[in-house]
């Protein structure tokens, strides 16, 4: 009898405990995630405390007010180019109709496939001497004096907003195909000019939309290395890596990568002001569409403007690489397809490992939503916006004050953490969280309390809820979050190059190699199969942005 009651005791006990860490579980993983993704911003920011004044003050002399402004440069005109081409094409393919508008309405998109670092090489090897322009200038008797050398802040600029502007275009069409013509038609008949409704009304309306992919191009332009370097044009990325491996100054590494943080700051808090109370929104059907026939002498311009950015920004760059891998196909070693072997099994670790990580903020944010949990999950994903290089050098600083602390510890001088290729692991999943968080944040979102309730009451235990209900429901966001962070880490190039471990260099690294001295034939095979695989997450935003 007392056997049995001590039995009872201890189930109710078990069960008791049970029940609690039901309910503390998901905290303590979520605020797991939450230190993991805060940790490189911690040795960052330390560093202010051990400031080299001669060190700052020679690169106050040489280098930093020419990093500024070019920085600044950069940033203004791709902003302003970008802006301007974006929403000027997002106009043109959804008010207007035109002979092959169709097919320019998703190959606008397209240059989003290319990286700034291949369309930054194949522009030099194009225009370079010997290049493809001057051989076909050659051929019909022209000089080639008059030709300007592309590696300026118009070269760089260029090519930013050639692989970038479609951010800008992708999130206005998708705005104007549901409020331009009904707008724009209500501002004609209240007595306003063409372009008093467009400027006065489309834009205020739709500036949603056009500010968040602004602030995603002035993001990724910070955040570039690749196509910088290939330019030889000083910017903070540049910096950050020769003070990390040039003056092995990892302090001053650290707070160069501050000021590059506080530049990508400014945009996101842009970003946010700019936009004011509205919200871009992706969800609801595009309304059907009248168009007007694109006629006349300035209709033409535009059709042969559209056709121009599209010809620059996708079919020629490809075709470049094309010729060059057909052209020096002997050259090309066998090192590729290890290459090629590297590159596909980490972006499928790292797509997995961000997945589960995803996955935890997911469920903690399912279990019960506060706003202790929302600002965590919120602060865990600003990853995105920190530039590659920034984010390697804080995971390094860091990992290595654990190795250290460890090796206090154990005795045991193996530098484990930072060595490895946990450290490249780490800052893929902090890097593209965001990316594998929202498409499952989004289908969880649409699994209806009511859904798992009903399985309940029908006697479906945890276990059969979970396989029958959960899995089968998110599966179309855990495809599309696997498959868009394993492209983006295909592509990553500033904290592969860092962090990366002998033996696992990838197709970005090879074509940063390549294209640093300038061999751009060697380059087209890395980089046109890394073209092949990111045309896949645009295909995917074109379906997106049609449903």
């Amino acid at each position: 009898m007392i056997g049995n009651k001590l039995l009872r005791s201890n189930d109710a006990s078990v069960h008791r405990w049970r029940q609690r860490m039901g309910a503390w579980l998901p905290v303590i993983l979520l605020s797991a995630v939450f230190a993991i993704c805060v940790m490189p911003l911690v040795p960052l920011l330390a560093s202010w405390g051990q400031v080299e004044p001669e060190l700052w003050s020679h690169l106050w002399q040489t280098e930093l007010r020419q990093l500024f402004s070019n920085t600044i440069i950069l940033i203004t005109l791709v902003g302003t180019a970008s802006f301007l081409l974006g929403v000027s094409l997002a106009w043109l393919v959804v008010m207007y109709d035109f002979p092959g508008r169709s097919i320019l309405q998703w190959g606008l998109m397209l240059p989003l496939a290319i990286p700034p670092y291949i369309l930054a090489f194949v522009l030099l090897g194009f225009t370079d001497f010997g290049g493809p322009m001057q051989q076909f200038l050659f051929a019909l008797g022209l000089g080639i004096e008059w030709l300007p050398d592309m590696r300026n802040p118009l070269g760089v600029g260029l090519v930013f907003t050639l692989s970038l502007y479609p951010y800008v275009y992708l999130l206005m069409r998708s705005a104007l195909q549901r409020k331009g013509r009904s707008s724009y038609e209500s501002a004609r008949t209240l007595g306003y000019s063409k372009a008093a409704a467009f400027w006065r009304l489309v834009i205020p309306l739709t500036r949603p939309a056009w500010v968040a992919g602004l602030a995603l191009v002035l993001m990724e332009t910070l955040a570039d290395f690749g196509a910088v370097s290939i330019f030889n044009y000083n910017t903070f990325t540049t910096a950050v890596y020769k003070s990390w491996y040039g003056f092995y100054s990892h302090g001053t590494a650290a707070q160069l990568a501050c000021l590059l943080l506080l530049f990508v700051s400014m945009a996101v808090i842009a970003e946010k002001w700019g936009r004011g109370k509205g919200r871009y929104e992706q969800s609801g059907a595009a309304l059907k569409q009248y168009r007007q026939r694109l006629s006349g002498g300035w209709g033409l311009v535009a059709q042969c403007g559209a056709w121009l950015v599209f010809a620059l920004g996708f079919i020629l760059p490809v075709i470049q690489l094309v010729y060059w891998v057909v052209s020096s196909f002997e050259q090309h070693t066998e090192g590729t397809i290890d290459l090629l072997i590297n590159t596909v099994l980490l972006a499928v670790l790292a797509a997995v490992i961000t997945l589960l990580v995803a996955s935890i903020m997911v469920w903690a944010q399912r279990h019960k939503q506060t706003k202790p949990r929302g600002v965590m999950t919120e602060v865990s994903q600003l990853g995105y916006a920190m530039p590659g290089t920034v984010l390697a050098v804080g995971i390094m600083m860091a990992l290595n004050g654990i190795d250290s602390w460890i090796a206090d510890i154990m005795d045991d001088q193996s530098q484990w953490l930072a060595t490895g290729l946990f450290a490249l692991l780490l800052a893929y999943v902090i890097r593209f969280l965001r990316i594998g968080y929202g498409p499952l944040a989004s289908s969880m979102g649409q699994i209806k309390p009511s859904v798992v309730e009903t399985a309940g009451i029908l006697g479906a235990g945890k276990r059969e809820r979970l396989f029958r209900v959960y899995i089968p429901l998110l599966r179309p966001g855990v495809l599309t979050a696997l498959l868009l962070v394993f492209v983006e880490v295909m592509k990553e190039m500033p904290a592969t190059l860092i962090l990366r471990t002998y033996g696992w260099d990838t197709l970005a690294v090879r074509i940063y190699e390549l294209s640093a001295e300038g061999q751009w034939e060697l380059t087209s095979l890395p980089a046109i199969m890394l073209v092949a695989v990111g045309i896949i997450p645009v295909i995917l935003l074109i379906k997106k942005s049609e449903l």
